[in-house]
C-alpha cells in the first residue's frame, strides 16, 4: 500500500473527526472541489430506507457561492472550509443566491472517497485510535457507470467495541416506466443475492406505503394537502413483485395534520384558534392584523341587542340559561349538521355567548373596549343578571360573580386590559368546548388534561397548550372522520399525543405513528396503488447479515438526477391504465478486516 495513499486517508479521516466532534459545525470542503455536510440520515429519501435517525456524512460536489453584488463590482464567488451555517451578509451587499440543488461527483471519485475511508479505518493499513468509530459515509454519485449507481456507501462494523470490518452499499435507479415487464422479477433479485453472497439460505421480507389522506385529484386538477395520512405495511414471504400486503402484516399509520385544512370539521374551531391567536398575538407584539370579520353587523350592536334580549328576559337565572342557549342568530362558517356533531356545546355560558358574537365581528381595540364597557355597565346597574360555569377563570366571570351581590371592582378599560380580558374569556371557552369532546367520547381524563388546562402559567403559554389541544384535536377528527377508526384506536392514539406534547414544543410537521391491524383499513388500500413497494432479501447472521433490496415508488428516491422516463411527463401517474413507478436498487457488501 503507497505510503502517499495511506496519508491521504489519514488526511481525509482526521477531517471527518473533526467534523464529527465540532458541534458548531456541519459542513467543510475537502480537496476545494467536495463539499461534505453532517446530517441525520431521514432527510435523505433514498438512504433513509436503511439510515433513519443516524447521523451520516454526506460527499457532493462543492457548488461555488455567489456571494453579492456591491457598488456595481462584478459577481464574486468563494467556497469555505468547515464553518457552522451563517445567515450574515454585509449590510451594504444585495446578495444573490442561485438553487442550483445537490450536484454529484462522478462515480470514479465517489469511488477513491470510499476507498480513502475504508482505508483510514482498517488497524491493520492505519493507526485506528479508541476514538468513537465515524459515522457512516455517503456520496451522491451521477449514475455515469453502467449500473447507473446514484449513492454509493460505507458503514463501519464493530465487534466488542473493536472495529471488525465494513459494511459498502451500492443504490442503483432507474427512470419510471409503466411496463412491469421491464421491472426486476422476484426470482431475479433472489439470484442477484445469490450471485454475490454465494448464499443457499435467504429471508424475504415485504414492504409497502399507501396514502389513505392528503391530496386529491379532483377533474384532473390536483388538490393539495399540507396534511397526510400514510400506513407502512411490513410482512414475510413475499411470492411476487407489488404484491398486496397480506392481513398478516404488520400496518404502522403515519399521520401529519396541519390545522386548517378546509375539509376538516374542525375548520370553524380553527377560525376561532385564529382570532384568539390574534389577540395573544396584540398582547405580545403590540400590533394586530385583524381577521375580516364573519357578522355585517358591528361587534358593538351585537353586544347591545344580546344585553336587550337579555334584559327582557324577566326570568330565573336557570331559565336564562336555557334561553341563552337558542338566542344566537349568526351566520354558520360551516355546516352545522357536520359541525355540531364534535365540538359545538349546548351550554354556553353569558361570557361565552358574549365571546361567540365578538369573536365574529371585532375589528378594532376600540370594539373590544366599547362592547364590555356596555357589559360592565350592565352588570354594575343591575340590568342583567347572568349565569356563568362555576369554574370559569376570566376577570369577566369574577365580575359578574360579584355582581350577584351588587359588588363590582373598578375597571379601567384602557392599554391591554380589555383584550385581556376577551382574551380570558376565550381561553375558557375552547378549553371547555375540547374537554367536552375528549371526556365526552371517552378518550381521556380531566386528570391527563391538567397540563394542558392549567391557568396558572401565562396567557402566552395557555394559548400554546391550547393550541396543542386543538392540534390534538384535528388529528384525532382527521382519523375518526375520514378512517373511521374505532375507539379503541383513537384512545391509544389520544393518549399518545397527549404525552407528547407535555414535553415537546408545537410542530404541525411532527408524523404521530400508530399501530392498527390491516383489516381496518383493508377497504383503502386493497384497491388502491402503493406510492412506495419493497422487497428485501437478507442473508448471513448479526454484523455480517448482508441485504439486496427493490424500492418501486411513484416519486424517484434521488433529488441530484433527472430521469428519464418511456412517456411524456405530463402522463406520470395521471389518465393513465398502468401507474408508473421509479426502481430503485440497493446491495450491501460485508468486508473483514480480521
Amino acid at each position: 500500500m503507497g505510503s502517499k495513499v495511506v496519508s491521504r486517508a489519514e488526511e481525509f479521516s482526521t477531517l471527518l473527526r473533526y467534523l464529527q466532534d465540532d458541534q458548531s459545525s456541519n459542513s467543510c470542503t475537502y480537496e476545494e472541489d467536495i463539499h461534505i455536510t453532517k446530517m441525520n440520515g431521514d432527510k435523505l429519501t433514498a438512504v433513509n430506507l436503511y439510515f433513519a435517525n443516524q447521523t451520516i456524512f454526506v460527499c457532493e460536489k462543492a457548488v461555488p457561492k455567489i456571494i453579492g453584488l456591491c457598488d456595481g463590482d462584478e459577481l464574486n464567488t468563494e467556497t469555505s472550509n468547515c464553518t457552522a451555517d451563517s445567515d450574515d451578509a454585509e449590510d451594504s451587499c444585495d446578495v444573490l443566491q442561485t438553487e442550483q440543488g445537490p450536484q454529484p461527483l462522478t462515480v470514479m471519485k465517489a469511488r477513491q472517497l470510499l476507498s480513502l475511508y475504508t482505508l483510514s479505518q482498517n488497524p491493520g493499513v492505519s493507526a485506528v485510535d479508541n476514538n468513537p468509530i465515524l459515522h457512516p459515509l455517503w456520496v451522491r454519485c451521477d449514475m455515469s457507470d453502467p449500473a447507473g449507481t446514484a449513492w454509493f456507501g460505507a458503514e463501519i462494523v464493530c465487534a466488542s467495541n473493536k472495529v471488525a470490518g465494513i459494511k459498502l452499499y451500492s443504490i442503483t435507479c432507474k427512470g419510471s416506466t409503466v411496463e412491469k415487464k421491464s421491472l426486476v422479477t422476484l426470482e431475479e433479485l433472489k439470484q442477484m443475492h445469490k450471485n454475490r453472497h454465494h448464499s443457499s439460505s435467504m429471508g424475504i421480507k415485504g414492504s409497502a406505503r399507501f396514502s389513505l389522506f392528503g391530496s386529491t385529484v379532483v377533474e384532473n386538477t390536483t388538490i393539495e394537502s399540507q396534511s397526510s395520512v400514510t400506513v407502512d405495511f411490513k410482512w414475510s414471504h413475499v411470492e411476487s413483485i407489488l404484491e398486496i400486503p397480506p392481513l398478516s402484516s404488520t400496518a404502522t399509520l403515519n399521520i401529519k395534520v396541519v390545522c386548517g385544512d378546509m375539509r376538516s370539521p374542525m375548520f370553524e374551531m380553527y377560525r376561532e384558534l385564529e382570532f384568539l391567536q390574534t389577540l395573544a398575538n396584540g398582547l405580545k407584539t403590540g400590533e394586530t392584523e385583524w381577521m375580516e370579520p364573519v357578522e355585517s353587523t358591528s361587534a358593538v350592536n351585537l353586544t347591545k341587542v344580546y344585553l336587550e334580549e337579555l334584559r327582557n328576559m324577566g326570568k330565573t337565572l336557570q331559565d336564562q340559561a336555557a334561553k341563552t342557549v337558542e338566542t344566537p342568530k349568526l351566520k354558520q362558517e360551516t355546516d352545522p349538521s357536520i359541525f355540531n356533531a364534535f365540538l359545538e356545546r349546548g351550554d354556553l355560558d353569558f361570557a361565552e355567548q358574549l365571546w361567540v358574537r365578538m369573536r365574529k365581528s371585532v375589528t378594532s381595540y376600540q370594539d373590544i373596549g366599547d362592547c364590555l364597557k356596555l357589559v360592565i355597565e350592565a352588570l354594575r346597574y343591575g340590568d342583567i343578571k347572568p349565569w356563568i360555569h362555576r369554574d370559569s377563570s376570566s376577570s369577566l366571570s369574577k365580575l359578574i360573580l360579584q355582581s350577584y351581590h351588587q359588588q363590582i371592582d373598578h375597571v379601567s378599560l384602557t392599554g391591554i386590559t380589555p383584550v385581556t380580558m376577551l382574551l380570558e374569556v376565550g381561553l375558557d371557552k375552547m378549553r371547555k368546548d375540547y374537554i367536552n369532546y375528549l371526556i365526552g367520547e371517552e378518550l381521556t381524563t380531566l386528570n391527563h388534561l391538567y397540563y394542558y388546562l392549567s391557568t396558572e402559567v401565562d396567557l402566552q403559554e395557555q394559548v400554546i397548550r391550547l393550541r396543542k389541544l386543538h392540534h390534538l384535536l384535528e388529528i384525532i377528527v382527521t382519523c375518526g372522520t375520514f378512517l373511521g377508526l374505532p375507539y379503541d384506536r383513537q384512545f391509544v392514539l389520544t393518549q399518545s399525543c397527549l404525552n407528547h406534547y407535555k414535553t415537546s414544543t408545537y410542530d404541525e410537521e411532527h408524523e404521530f405513528k400508530l399501530q392498527i391491524k390491516p383489516a381496518l383499513i383493508s377497504h383503502f388500500y386493497q384497491k388502491e396503488l402503493p406510492i412506495m413497494w419493497g422487497v428485501e432479501i437478507s442473508s448471513g447472521q448479526g454484523l455480517r447479515e448482508v441485504r439486496t433490496s427493490l424500492q418501486l415508488s411513484d416519486k424517484p428516491l434521488v433529488d441530484h438526477v433527472i430521469f428519464e422516463t418511456d412517456f411524456p411527463n405530463e402522463t406520470v401517474n395521471g389518465d393513465i391504465d398502468e401507474p408508473a413507478f421509479f426502481s430503485t436498487t440497493m446491495c450491501c457488501s460485508f468486508n473483514s478486516f480480521v
